[in-house]
Protein backbone atom coordinates (compact mmCIF):
# COMPACT_ATOMS: atom_id res chain seq x y z
CA UNK A 1 0.00 0.00 0.00
CA UNK A 2 1.37 3.50 -1.05
CA UNK A 3 2.02 5.82 2.26
CA UNK A 4 -0.09 8.79 1.90
CA UNK A 5 1.35 12.02 3.10
CA UNK A 6 -0.49 15.52 3.22
CA UNK A 7 1.52 18.41 2.35
CA UNK A 8 0.23 21.83 3.12
CA UNK A 9 1.14 24.63 1.07
CA UNK A 10 2.35 28.54 2.51
CA UNK A 11 -1.42 29.90 1.32
CA UNK A 12 -2.98 26.69 3.91
CA UNK A 13 -3.79 24.31 0.74
CA UNK A 14 -3.22 20.46 1.59
CA UNK A 15 -2.01 18.04 -1.24
CA UNK A 16 -3.13 14.57 -1.01
CA UNK A 17 0.32 12.95 -1.67
CA UNK A 18 0.84 8.93 -2.27
CA UNK A 19 4.72 7.71 -2.41
CA UNK A 20 5.53 4.14 -2.75
CA UNK A 21 8.91 2.41 -2.72
CA UNK A 22 12.45 2.89 -0.42
CA UNK A 23 12.43 6.37 1.00
CA UNK A 24 16.02 6.78 0.56
CA UNK A 25 15.81 5.80 -3.40
CA UNK A 26 18.73 6.61 -5.71
CA UNK A 27 15.86 7.88 -8.14
CA UNK A 28 12.21 8.78 -7.77
CA UNK A 29 9.46 8.97 -10.38
CA UNK A 30 7.04 12.02 -9.80
CA UNK A 31 3.57 11.49 -12.67
CA UNK A 32 1.81 14.90 -12.53
CA UNK A 33 -1.63 14.29 -13.99
CA UNK A 34 -3.45 16.50 -16.38
CA UNK A 35 -6.44 19.12 -15.92
CA UNK A 36 -9.61 17.89 -14.41
CA UNK A 37 -8.08 14.50 -13.26
CA UNK A 38 -6.76 13.45 -10.42
CA UNK A 39 -3.42 10.84 -9.50
CA UNK A 40 -5.40 7.76 -10.39
CA UNK A 41 -5.14 8.27 -13.67
CA UNK A 42 -1.50 7.02 -13.88
CA UNK A 43 -2.28 3.62 -11.95
CA UNK A 44 -1.00 1.33 -14.65
CA UNK A 45 2.32 3.31 -14.77
CA UNK A 46 2.90 2.57 -11.18
CA UNK A 47 1.96 -0.74 -11.39
CA UNK A 48 4.28 -1.22 -13.95
CA UNK A 49 7.31 0.94 -11.95
CA UNK A 50 6.54 -1.26 -8.88
CA UNK A 51 7.12 -4.78 -10.74
CA UNK A 52 9.91 -3.55 -12.81
CA UNK A 53 11.72 -1.20 -10.77
CA UNK A 54 11.40 -1.82 -6.74
CA UNK A 55 14.08 -0.14 -6.07
CA UNK A 56 12.76 3.11 -7.35
CA UNK A 57 10.44 5.71 -5.31
CA UNK A 58 7.19 6.68 -7.09
CA UNK A 59 5.17 9.19 -6.15
CA UNK A 60 1.76 10.62 -7.60
CA UNK A 61 -0.25 13.60 -5.76
CA UNK A 62 -3.47 15.83 -6.45
CA UNK A 63 -2.64 19.38 -8.35
CA UNK A 64 -4.89 21.48 -5.42
CA UNK A 65 -8.33 21.89 -6.11
CA UNK A 66 -8.27 18.26 -7.50
CA UNK A 67 -8.85 14.81 -6.50
CA UNK A 68 -8.10 14.17 -2.54
CA UNK A 69 -6.36 17.66 -2.48
CA UNK A 70 -7.97 21.21 -0.95
CA UNK A 71 -9.77 23.73 -3.39
CA UNK A 72 -7.57 27.16 -3.55
CA UNK A 73 -8.01 30.88 -3.59
CA UNK A 74 -8.60 32.05 -7.39
CA UNK A 75 -5.80 33.90 -8.23
CA UNK A 76 -3.78 30.64 -7.63
CA UNK A 77 -5.43 28.74 -10.12
CA UNK A 78 -2.39 29.15 -12.32
CA UNK A 79 0.56 27.30 -13.95
CA UNK A 80 3.11 29.22 -11.87
CA UNK A 81 1.68 28.23 -9.12
CA UNK A 82 1.27 24.30 -10.04
CA UNK A 83 5.04 24.82 -10.53
CA UNK A 84 6.05 26.23 -7.66
CA UNK A 85 3.88 23.27 -5.83
CA UNK A 86 5.82 20.79 -8.08
CA UNK A 87 8.71 22.14 -5.95
CA UNK A 88 7.41 21.44 -2.53
CA UNK A 89 6.49 18.74 -3.47
CA UNK A 90 9.57 17.41 -4.11
CA UNK A 91 10.81 19.13 -1.24
CA UNK A 92 9.20 17.06 1.09
CA UNK A 93 8.74 13.71 -0.12
CA UNK A 94 11.51 12.89 -1.82
CA UNK A 95 14.95 11.73 -0.47
CA UNK A 96 17.07 14.37 -1.86
CA UNK A 97 18.09 12.28 -4.72
CA UNK A 98 17.52 12.78 -8.30
CA UNK A 99 13.99 12.32 -9.74
CA UNK A 100 12.31 11.65 -13.35
CA UNK A 101 9.75 13.96 -13.86
CA UNK A 102 6.42 11.86 -15.89
CA UNK A 103 3.65 15.00 -16.82
CA UNK A 104 0.39 14.41 -18.38
CA UNK A 105 -1.56 17.57 -20.35
CA UNK A 106 -1.66 20.25 -17.72
CA UNK A 107 1.43 17.83 -15.45
CA UNK A 108 3.33 18.19 -18.42
CA UNK A 109 3.62 21.95 -18.68
CA UNK A 110 3.63 22.09 -14.93
CA UNK A 111 7.07 21.05 -14.85
CA UNK A 112 7.55 23.67 -18.01
CA UNK A 113 6.77 26.08 -15.30
CA UNK A 114 8.89 24.39 -12.27
CA UNK A 115 11.61 24.43 -14.96
CA UNK A 116 10.81 28.13 -15.99
CA UNK A 117 10.26 29.67 -12.81
CA UNK A 118 13.02 27.70 -9.94
CA UNK A 119 16.18 26.76 -12.51
CA UNK A 120 18.49 26.22 -9.91
CA UNK A 121 16.18 23.69 -7.92
CA UNK A 122 15.39 21.82 -11.50
CA UNK A 123 18.84 21.22 -12.28
CA UNK A 124 19.75 20.37 -9.17
CA UNK A 125 17.11 17.62 -8.67
CA UNK A 126 15.91 16.63 -12.11
CA UNK A 127 17.52 13.76 -14.30
CA UNK A 128 14.98 12.74 -16.71
CA UNK A 129 11.66 14.08 -18.67
CA UNK A 130 8.80 12.29 -19.91
CA UNK A 131 6.01 14.53 -21.68
CA UNK A 132 2.71 12.71 -22.42
CA UNK A 133 -0.22 14.74 -24.43
CA UNK A 134 1.04 17.78 -23.55
CA UNK A 135 2.23 21.39 -24.96
CA UNK A 136 4.70 23.90 -24.53
CA UNK A 137 2.09 26.44 -26.90
CA UNK A 138 -0.91 27.13 -24.68
CA UNK A 139 -3.71 26.62 -27.32
CA UNK A 140 -2.05 27.35 -30.22
CA UNK A 141 -2.64 24.17 -31.74
CA UNK A 142 -5.44 23.09 -30.01
CA UNK A 143 -9.03 23.10 -32.92
CA UNK A 144 -10.74 19.99 -31.39
CA UNK A 145 -10.63 17.77 -34.41
CA UNK A 146 -12.57 20.61 -36.21
CA UNK A 147 -12.09 23.21 -38.56
CA UNK A 148 -10.36 26.28 -37.28
CA UNK A 149 -13.38 28.22 -37.65
CA UNK A 150 -15.53 25.89 -35.34
CA UNK A 151 -12.67 25.72 -33.40
CA UNK A 152 -12.57 29.78 -32.65
CA UNK A 153 -16.15 29.57 -31.78
CA UNK A 154 -15.90 26.50 -29.51
CA UNK A 155 -12.77 28.35 -27.67
CA UNK A 156 -14.96 31.44 -27.34
CA UNK A 157 -17.73 29.44 -25.72
CA UNK A 158 -15.40 27.35 -23.38
CA UNK A 159 -13.73 30.06 -22.28
CA UNK A 160 -16.51 32.09 -21.50
CA UNK A 161 -18.12 28.97 -19.33
CA UNK A 162 -14.41 28.23 -17.90
CA UNK A 163 -14.73 32.25 -16.27
CA UNK A 164 -18.33 31.53 -15.04
CA UNK A 165 -16.78 27.74 -13.46
CA UNK A 166 -14.04 29.86 -11.56
CA UNK A 167 -16.21 31.92 -9.74
CA UNK A 168 -17.95 28.77 -8.12
CA UNK A 169 -15.27 28.23 -5.25
CA UNK A 170 -15.02 24.88 -3.84
CA UNK A 171 -18.78 23.08 -5.66
CA UNK A 172 -18.27 20.07 -7.74
CA UNK A 173 -20.00 18.88 -10.83
CA UNK A 174 -23.38 17.03 -9.84
CA UNK A 175 -22.38 13.26 -11.17
CA UNK A 176 -25.60 13.27 -12.83
CA UNK A 177 -25.06 15.44 -15.02
CA UNK A 178 -21.44 14.69 -15.96
CA UNK A 179 -23.12 10.81 -16.47
CA UNK A 180 -24.82 12.39 -19.23
CA UNK A 181 -21.94 14.11 -20.73
CA UNK A 182 -20.04 10.53 -20.87
CA UNK A 183 -20.66 10.44 -24.69
CA UNK A 184 -18.99 14.25 -24.88
CA UNK A 185 -16.08 12.85 -22.54
CA UNK A 186 -15.35 9.83 -24.25
CA UNK A 187 -15.25 11.82 -28.02
CA UNK A 188 -13.02 14.85 -26.53
CA UNK A 189 -10.20 12.28 -24.63
CA UNK A 190 -10.17 9.40 -25.84
CA UNK A 191 -9.21 7.97 -29.88
CA UNK A 192 -10.50 4.92 -31.71
CA UNK A 193 -10.27 2.44 -28.25
CA UNK A 194 -11.48 3.19 -25.02
CA UNK A 195 -11.97 0.65 -22.10
CA UNK A 196 -15.65 1.76 -19.96
CA UNK A 197 -13.57 1.60 -16.83
CA UNK A 198 -11.27 4.72 -18.11
CA UNK A 199 -14.05 6.63 -18.77
CA UNK A 200 -15.51 5.82 -15.50
CA UNK A 201 -11.81 6.68 -13.63
CA UNK A 202 -12.20 9.69 -15.34
CA UNK A 203 -15.56 10.40 -15.37
CA UNK A 204 -15.16 10.24 -11.42
CA UNK A 205 -11.73 11.81 -11.41
CA UNK A 206 -13.61 15.38 -13.00
CA UNK A 207 -16.43 14.87 -10.34
CA UNK A 208 -13.94 15.27 -7.49
CA UNK A 209 -12.48 18.70 -9.10
CA UNK A 210 -13.54 21.43 -7.59
CA UNK A 211 -15.23 23.96 -10.31
CA UNK A 212 -12.98 26.80 -9.03
CA UNK A 213 -10.41 25.00 -10.85
CA UNK A 214 -12.07 23.65 -13.56
CA UNK A 215 -12.50 26.72 -14.64
CA UNK A 216 -9.69 28.79 -13.21
CA UNK A 217 -6.82 27.22 -15.08
CA UNK A 218 -8.32 27.41 -18.13
CA UNK A 219 -6.57 30.58 -18.84
CA UNK A 220 -3.07 29.87 -18.10
CA UNK A 221 -3.16 26.68 -19.93
CA UNK A 222 -4.07 28.63 -23.16
CA UNK A 223 -2.03 31.34 -22.23
CA UNK A 224 1.67 29.28 -21.42
CA UNK A 225 4.47 29.10 -23.68
CA UNK A 226 7.65 27.74 -22.44
CA UNK A 227 10.06 26.59 -25.73
CA UNK A 228 12.61 28.74 -24.92
CA UNK A 229 12.61 26.89 -21.38
CA UNK A 230 12.28 23.57 -22.72
CA UNK A 231 15.65 24.33 -25.42
CA UNK A 232 17.92 25.17 -21.90
CA UNK A 233 16.95 21.47 -20.94
CA UNK A 234 17.90 19.30 -24.08
CA UNK A 235 20.89 17.33 -22.00
CA UNK A 236 18.15 15.47 -19.97
CA UNK A 237 17.24 11.94 -21.10
CA UNK A 238 13.68 12.82 -22.50
CA UNK A 239 10.56 11.70 -24.32
CA UNK A 240 7.56 12.85 -25.65
CA UNK A 241 4.31 10.70 -26.63
CA UNK A 242 0.97 11.99 -28.35
CA UNK A 243 -1.94 10.44 -30.33
CA UNK A 244 -2.93 10.74 -34.00
CA UNK A 245 -6.25 11.26 -32.46
CA UNK A 246 -5.89 13.40 -29.76
CA UNK A 247 -8.12 16.66 -29.68
CA UNK A 248 -6.64 18.66 -27.34
CA UNK A 249 -3.01 18.15 -27.88
CA UNK A 250 -2.72 17.41 -31.21
CA UNK A 251 0.69 16.03 -32.85
CA UNK A 252 2.18 19.48 -33.56
CA UNK A 253 2.35 20.13 -29.50
CA UNK A 254 4.94 17.07 -29.40
CA UNK A 255 6.64 17.87 -32.52
CA UNK A 256 7.67 21.38 -31.27
CA UNK A 257 8.42 19.73 -27.62
CA UNK A 258 11.11 17.25 -29.91
CA UNK A 259 12.24 20.07 -31.81
CA UNK A 260 13.13 22.16 -28.68
CA UNK A 261 15.03 19.16 -26.85
CA UNK A 262 16.49 17.46 -30.13
CA UNK A 263 17.88 14.25 -28.19
CA UNK A 264 13.86 13.69 -27.60
CA UNK A 265 12.56 10.16 -28.00
CA UNK A 266 9.15 10.99 -30.11
CA UNK A 267 6.44 8.29 -29.85
CA UNK A 268 3.36 8.94 -31.78
CA UNK A 269 0.58 6.22 -31.31
CA UNK A 270 -1.66 6.05 -34.50
CA UNK A 271 -5.74 6.10 -32.85
CA UNK A 272 -5.27 7.38 -29.77
CA UNK A 273 -6.46 10.07 -28.17
CA UNK A 274 -5.49 12.59 -25.24
CA UNK A 275 -5.36 9.62 -22.62
CA UNK A 276 -2.08 8.34 -23.92
CA UNK A 277 -1.40 6.38 -20.19
CA UNK A 278 -4.67 4.37 -20.35
CA UNK A 279 -5.00 4.06 -24.16
CA UNK A 280 -1.58 3.15 -24.54
CA UNK A 281 -0.55 2.43 -21.17
CA UNK A 282 2.67 -0.20 -22.64
CA UNK A 283 3.77 2.68 -25.05
CA UNK A 284 3.86 5.14 -21.95
CA UNK A 285 5.37 2.42 -19.77
CA UNK A 286 8.21 1.44 -22.09
CA UNK A 287 9.01 5.20 -23.07
CA UNK A 288 9.42 5.91 -19.24
CA UNK A 289 11.06 2.55 -18.87
CA UNK A 290 13.87 3.89 -21.90
CA UNK A 291 14.09 7.09 -19.79
CA UNK A 292 13.97 5.74 -16.23
CA UNK A 293 17.20 3.29 -17.31
CA UNK A 294 18.90 6.02 -18.92
CA UNK A 295 18.79 7.47 -15.67
CA UNK A 296 19.54 4.58 -13.59
CA UNK A 297 23.04 3.86 -16.02
CA UNK A 298 24.49 7.69 -15.53
CA UNK A 299 26.08 7.81 -12.66
CA UNK A 300 24.95 11.09 -10.44
CA UNK A 301 27.51 13.94 -10.59
CA UNK A 302 28.42 14.87 -7.10
CA UNK A 303 29.68 18.22 -5.65
CA UNK A 304 33.51 17.99 -5.14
Amino acid sequence: MPEQVEVRLPDDVRLHVEASGPADAEVTVVLLHGWTLDGRSWHRQVAALHETYPSVRVVTYDARGHGRSSCMSLPTATLAQLGDDLAAVLDTVSSGGRVVLVGHSMGGMTIMEYAHRHPEHFAHRTAGLLFVSTTAEGHTHTVYGLSPRIARIIRLAETTGAGVLARCGSWRPPRALLRALQPSIRWMLFGERCDPADIRLVTSAVARASLRSIGGFRASIGAQHRLETLAALAHLPAAALVGDRDRLTPPPCAESIAEALPATDLVVCPGAGHMLMMERAEEVNGALSGVLRRVLDTSPVRDC
